[in-house]
């Protein structure tokens, strides 16, 4: 394909996902209803990992409660995680409180419209970035997000997983290439509407598709293989113990986790290694002697293991020696007040399995 037959096949394939896009794509999604860039940005990064019927709920509660991006910068760690709670990926929440408070200190509480600036904060990488200054600026910039990938992998009949860092690349060719020199933002919401609706992970919707007519992985029958999934990994089991201490006015004890590592920054049970150390920690760090109670465990999956949430309960009578907190990262919370500390989903769920009545999610 010479230069010309190229850019005029970008210039087509193009012209195809606007004209779609403007017919059929999503046009009343709650972060296009006001476009600026702080909405933009917060959709962006919360759909990272997570499908749009499930943001949502959480985008709506997030916005109402930080509208601007100074609400977001002036609030707590602890607030903006219990908004956060049950989206996972809490890395997600962190960088994006510690950026709003690089562009109150930066930009005067106004999200950069420079790329380059956008770039500089925390979570937002190449694709995030353009799809901000594109759907809410109009620039000119491609983007390569899961759903995007998918679309150009099956296109142009890419083989490998799209993961890979050659892959990566040349899908990125690709994007530039069939970026328009004009309708940025129907173009980019019109990919990232086709991978969603029509370009779907499993049964896609070719009949549905204004590119199916040139799509390689359809003339060859591929559809269904590409892309390549990523290569499976046996995911190693761990287990922990968690221990849900309740004292005689039905509170719970909470512990904040480390910023690093898995539920970084949020508040959780005390965790242990197994229930032996469990049990050292009554005797030595809570001075109580008692037997803990063991509960049904839980299974959780994570990106990169699988775990056994192995629960022992215990309740303090009123003749037991009070625990005094002198931890700053320790507390007790009554259970009315469980709802506004960002608790990690599968802990989350089995407070709801042994307190049902407390309808935390």
């Amino acid at each position: 394909m010479n230069s010309d037959t190229q850019l005029d096949f970008a210039v087509d394939f193009a012209g195809r996902v606007v004209n779609w896009q403007q017919q059929h794509g999503r046009h009343d999604l709650p972060w296009q209803k006001n476009r600026d860039r702080y909405r933009v940005w917060v959709s962006e990064i919360m759909l990272q990992q997570t499908q749009v019927g499930t943001v949502i709920p959480y985008f709506e509660r997030f916005m109402a409660r930080f509208p601007r991006v100074a609400d977001l910068a002036a609030a707590s760690s602890d607030e903006v995680l219990a908004h956060w709670a049950g989206l996972g990926y809490y890395a997600r929440a962190r960088n994006l409180h510690k950026a709003a408070k690089q562009v109150v200190q930066e930009w005067a509480a106004e999200m950069p419209a420079e790329q380059e600036a956008l770039l500089a904060l925390p979570g937002i990488g190449r694709s995030t970035a353009a799809a901000i200054l594109s759907l809410t600026d109009g620039v000119c910039l491609p983007i390569l997000d899961g759903n995007v990938k998918r679309v150009f992998a099956r296109h142009a009949a890419i083989a490998e997983w799209t993961g890979a860092l050659k892959t990566q690349k040349q899908l990125w060719a690709l994007a530039e290439a069939r970026m328009p020199a004009d309708d940025a933002r129907a173009y980019n919401q019109g990919l990232m509407d086709l991978g969603s609706q029509v370009c779907r992970r499993s049964k896609p919707l070719c009949e549905q598709c204004p590119v199916a007519g040139d799509c390689k992985a359809r003339e060859l029958g591929l559809t269904a293989q590409l892309p390549s999934p990523k290569p499976k990994k046996v995911l190693p089991q761990k287990s922990a113990a968690f221990l849900l201490l309740l004292n005689s006015d039905q509170e719970l004890l909470l512990q904040r986790r480390p910023s690093a590592g898995i539920w970084g920054g949020l508040w959780c049970l005390p965790q242990y290694d197994d229930k032996a150390e469990l049990k050292n920690a009554l005797r030595h760090q809570y001075q109580n002697l008692a037997e803990p109670q063991p509960l049904a465990p839980l299974q959780h999956v994570f990106s990169h293991y699988k775990l056994s949430l192995e629960p022992y309960q215990l309740s303090l009578g009123r003749n037991s020696k009070m625990l005094t907190i002198a931890e700053q990262n320790e507390r007790w919370v009554p259970f009315a007040a469980l709802a506004d500390y960002g608790l990690p989903a599968p802990i989350l769920k089995l407070l709801n399995r042994e307190f049902a009545a407390l309808d935390l999610a």
